[in-house]
């Protein structure tokens, strides 16, 4: 078990506040992992472990507390006989109904400090809005960085490890398989129905299965192409399905809630207005789709871009794809008011090649940091415009 200091680091100033402590990522992704390593620490700052009460509401021996009647009645009858505060995680929250009036119960008729995970983004909506607001702060984990993939494995950088790490991402489960590509590929398979089944099939509570799976399969061949509902339903009908641009959205919209598909929306460089069309969309992790597909290295390019976003998202910034007249920019990051932008390639293996990424910045004005990123370990920076390999990119700390 790795310590995840950024997340700790963003987590550990609201240790002991009134806020609900709210856990959310793609299933599998380390949250329970995450509950561990605040307990150890609440341990350090002197808690006795008689004070703090954990459930995991997918373990068979708490199934009778996804009743929120209950589990009001159990946590309450358990707090009698704490001295001092309570602390309470509370693991895949969303099997309990009506969850969110029974945590605000907790919180305001005990002394307590409450941490939750959940594998769906609808945890923060509906009724938690009513009854949390302003009440609770998010934290989304992701999958294993490069950087704490490599801590996992003990090993430093190198191609080889970067290889394997676009291979099978990182999911934090594959270092107890030890890598092995069958035994990490057949459990990727399972995590992928499990998503499938539990938080977006039961979840959305959608009939028609393979609707859903082809439009996730549609989705996962097209990472970093920018498409339409009107494009999927082509795509469908060419399978003899006939679908609504409507049932589409709602199926893409209920993957990103499961935290498997990140929706990243184009920008308007001019206008700096958001575009409603041809989104882009990357997967949570990678291994997921090599488990789907195998290995699809002529997408190298592709594949570069959706590390680089999702490490975006980990580090907290707002992705964009940046539109400038007929140009486009990869990424435009932004975070306390200030931005970057990013273009990523594979090899800047010609003069083609190179003009046309760092010529894309012709049109920007602006003095933020530009970024071309490459697996080239020559430096190719020209004109102020910073040219990266994007190992080294990834393992920074800062940008």
């Amino acid at each position: 078990m790795i310590k995840r200091d950024y997340y700790l680091k963003k987590i550990f100033p609201f240790i002991d506040t009134d806020l609900v402590k709210v856990l959310t990522g793609i299933r599998r992704s380390g949250k329970s992992v995450m509950m561990l390593l605040i307990k150890d620490e609440l341990i350090k700052r002197g808690v006795l472990t008689e004070q703090i009460i954990s459930i995991n509401f997918e373990d068979f021996d708490y199934i009778k507390l996804r009743d929120p009647f209950i589990l009001n009645e159990w946590i309450k009858t358990k707090a009698k006989g704490i001295k001092g505060k309570i602390y309470l995680f509370l693991d895949e929250i969303q099997e309990v109904s009506n969850w969110e009036q029974v945590i605000n119960s907790f919180r305001v008729s005990l002394n307590i400090d409450i941490y939750i995970t959940g594998s769906n983004a609808k945890l923060l909506s509906g009724e938690m809005a009513t009854y949390l607001a302003g009440r609770y702060v998010q934290f989304d984990i992701y999958p294993f960085s490069y950087h704490e993939y490599l801590l996992a494995r003990g090993v430093s950088d190198s191609a080889t490890e970067f290889q394997q790490y676009i291979q099978l991402g990182g999911m934090p489960f594959l270092i107890n398989l030890s890598y092995q590509k069958d035994a990490s590929r057949q459990y990727l398979l399972d995590v992928y129905n499990s998503v499938l089944l539990k938080d977006i099939i039961q979840r959305n509570k959608i009939r028609d299965a393979d609707l859903l799976e082809r439009i996730l399969v549609f989705s996962f061949s097209n990472i970093g192409i920018p498409f339409s509902a009107s494009s999927i339903a082509k795509f469908l009908k060419n399978e003899n399905r006939k679908q609504s641009n409507d049932t589409i959205l709602n199926q893409l919209k209920s993957c990103s809630s499961a935290y498997i598909l990140n929706k990243i929306p184009r920008i308007d460089l001019k206008t700096q207005k958001i575009l409603t069309v041809n989104e882009k969309y990357y997967v949570a992790d990678l291994g997921l789709r090599d488990a789907l597909f195998g290995n699809k290295s002529k997408d190298i390019g592709h594949i570069l871009e959706n590390i680089v976003c999702i490490e975006l998202l980990r580090r907290g910034y707002k992705v964009s794809v940046g539109k400038i007249g007929n140009l486009e920019i990869d990424f435009v990051a932004e975070k306390n008011g200030q931005r970057m932008y990013i273009q990523v390639s594979y090899l800047l293996a010609d003069e083609k090649t190179i003009n046309r990424e760092f010529g894309v910045y012709s049109k920007i004005k602006d003095n933020y940091p530009k970024y071309v990123l490459s697996l080239d370990d020559f430096d190719f920076s020209r004109d102020g415009i910073l040219h990266e390999n994007i190992r080294q990119f990834l393992l920074r700390e800062d940008w």
